[in-house]
């Protein structure tokens, strides 16, 4: 006989997801529209919690059995020599199962507009980085060796009372017991055996009074004497538990995030852009213990800012890419040494700027920047044709393919596809 078990427990207001993975799991779309919606709401570094999302009720409504209007009723179907297409047909009588939509409300109904649940912190970012792999994570070097881990590294003659390992030491002191007393133990036997045998051949008045039976006693009292006197547990015997500090190395990683403040970059961009570093940075947090972010902004001069002057700032004037480059490659060389970083660089502009700067922007990337950083990535926010230095990236791309990515954002519903794509899963 077979038997089934359905676990019908019901979840909240009556959903009967069976756990809460299964649950995403099964309403992952809905989730995942909710989850980027959420993304407005959240700073660069707000990472603490999860989130509260919503799901409308309608998507998350499960199937059920009902039962059929009763009574006999009549349909109209294909082929009939009745009606024609056209035709109107008659209402049914009232009170034949039509329905006359009056009535009164019922007591026991219930309603659910929407599905409103908590994300923890792993789940949200499960949801935004779901096939994705950061490109070139295979770190140069481990960094920032500031804790240490104690652990066992055999035994030492010396230490403290509370590290004596017993079971190496008596092992020791039975050994050395072993090794040191064998051969009085081998000459107590002979000189046992001796006087047995001159026992046996003397009469016991002759045996008590015999001065070699009273050699052998004095012999062997002296050896059973050098016996009893060797240690149980020597200081020689024992062993201590050794335990070296060896360094615990923690990752890390930093993050530059380059924004144009000119006069064309207005709030609607700029906004585009802080969704792009925001989840740059959540990325980057799921891959190493500890991240650091340098926010540089840039017009016709680049400065080091704060996150609320980067995104909220707006200059007049043209546009100096090349200072923002310039200023990111000094930090770094003040700062953050590449052979104990993890570098990463994410710059965003309308593409706009000076000619002759453009060629210079690319000659930094090339020559100073790509070569101290695991991945730099550009995006060009606009929606009109590329500019001069889309063009010159587009060169630089060929070349670096393997650390330098680019694509343009026309607007908010490019940000995550956009992103999935600079940071998608290499196929082996």
């Amino acid at each position: 006989m077979t038997v089934r078990i359905v676990d019908r427990r019901f979840d909240s207001k009556n959903k009967s997801s069976v756990n809460r993975s299964r649950f995403i799991q099964r309403f992952k779309g809905q989730i995942r529209r909710a989850v980027s919606d959420a993304i407005n709401k959240r700073g660069v570094r707000d990472l603490d919690n999860g989130e509260k999302i919503g799901i409308p009720g309608k998507d998350i409504n499960e199937p059920q059995f009902e039962h059929g209007r009763g009574g006999v009723w009549e349909t109209v179907r294909p082929g009939n020599d009745r009606f024609n297409r056209g035709d109107q047909v008659d209402r049914p009588p009232s009170g034949g199962g039509g329905g006359s939509g009056k009535g009164q409300a019922a007591q026991d109904g219930e309603g659910l507009d929407e599905f409103v649940f908590t994300l923890s912190k792993d789940e949200f970012l499960d949801i935004f980085f779901d096939e994705m792999a950061l490109p070139n994570l295979v770190k140069q070097q481990l960094a920032r060796i500031d804790q240490y881990r104690r652990i066992r590294a055999g035994f030492v003659q010396t230490g403290v009372p509370t590290n004596i390992n017993l079971g190496r030491t008596m092992r020791g002191a039975a050994g050395r017991r072993i090794a040191i007393g064998g051969p009085y133990a081998a000459q107590l036997r002979a000189l046992e055996a001796e006087l047995k045998a001159l026992r046996e051949t003397l009469p016991a008045e002759a045996f008590d009074s015999s001065e070699e039976a009273e050699r052998l006693r004095r012999e062997i009292a002296k050896v059973r004497a050098k016996i009893e006197a060797m240690p149980f547990v020597d200081t020689f015997d024992l062993r201590y538990n050794n335990r070296v500090k060896i360094p615990q190395p923690t990752t890390q990683a930093v993050m530059f995030c380059l924004l144009d403040v000119s006069g064309s970059m207005d709030e609607e961009r700029k906004s585009i852009a802080k969704r792009f570093f925001m989840l740059l940075y959540l990325f980057l947090n799921r891959n190493y213990e500890r991240i650091e972010v340098v926010f540089i902004r840039h017009h016709t001069v680049a400065s080091e800012v704060d996150e609320d002057d980067f995104f909220t700032s707006r200059e007049t004037g043209g546009t100096v890419v090349s200072s923002a480059l310039t200023l990111m490659h000094e930090i770094i060389t003040a700062r953050y040494p590449s052979n104990a970083w993890n570098i990463y660089g994410a710059q965003a502009s309308d593409g706009d700027n000076w000619h002759d700067d453009s060629p210079k922007c690319r000659a930094l990337l090339e020559g100073s920047i790509l070569p101290l950083t695991q991945y730099f990535a550009y995006i060009e926010i606009t929606d009109g044709p590329p500019q001069n230095l889309w063009e010159e990236y587009a060169r630089l791309q060929e070349e670096k393919s393997g650390r330098f990515a680019m694509q343009r954002i026309a607007n908010v519903a490019d940000i995550y596809p956009v992103f999935r794509e600079l940071f998608k899963k290499k196929q082996a």
